[in-house]
Formats: structure tokens, sequence, C-alpha cells
């Protein structure tokens, strides 16, 4: 559902960007609003013309476009729940587990003992 959502949205995107840039421009912009540029009929105050396939194309693909996004905004934080790396098992599988050592060739001397030094028992604990 979140990815046809998302196709949805992207579709909403080019419509929505194509009718923007096929209208016709309107002309003064801001500075028609203020007196900077001649006042005609379709100023801030003026009488309001009927809107063409452009303008409700893009009034349409605008609006479901937000809306669109806020859906699939609230589906991405509500899919997953977040996981600590700690609740996982902590011994390996056997696939991971490391291989046995080879035994070395007779007549080589290794750097590191491979066997742990036996403790004599007849040392003393250490005294606090």
């Amino acid at each position: 559902m979140y990815t046809f959502l998302l196709i949805i949205l992207i579709l909403d995107a080019i419509i929505l960007g194509v009718a923007v840039l096929l209208q016709a421009g309107k002309g003064g912009g801001l500075a028609a609003s203020f007196g900077g540029a001649s006042s005609s009929s379709d100023s801030l105050l003026g009488t309001r013309q009927a809107g063409n396939i452009l303008t409700k194309t893009s009034w349409w693909a605008g609006g479901i476009f937000i809306g669109l996004a806020f859906i699939l905004q609230i589906m991405s934080s509500r899919s997953r729940i977040p996981t600590s790396i700690l609740d996982q098992a902590l011994t390996p599988s056997a696939a991971t587990a490391p291989a046995a050592a080879p035994a070395p060739e007779p007549g080589v001397q290794s750097a590191v003992p491979l066997q742990s030094v036996p403790t004599s028992p007849t040392t003393p604990p250490p005294q606090p």
C-alpha cells in the first residue's frame, strides 16, 4: 500500500509541475497589489475570473500532493518498531563460528604458545 501511494505521489508531482509550468503568467505579481503596476480587473480586490482547466488542475494536484504526503508520513512513522542490537542472541551461529586452528607443522616453533601455561598448586594465594 505504501509503495502504491508513493507512486501516486510521484505521478501527482509530475502533473502538478506540468500544470504550473504551462499556465500563462498573470503579470504584475506582488508589485500589482501595491499599485506598482497598472490595476487590472484580476487584481487583489478586483473581479475574479473563472479559472481555466490548468488552474483547476494545479489546485487539485496541489491538494492531492499535500494529502498524500501527510498520509505517507503517518504510514512511515508507524510501520517500524525500533529494535535493539542487545536483544539479539550473543552466541554465534554454526555458520559464523570460527574454524579450528590448523595443526602446526613438526619442527616449527610458534611465537605464541598454543597451550595455556599450567598453574602450580603450590603457589600461595595473594594476600590482601
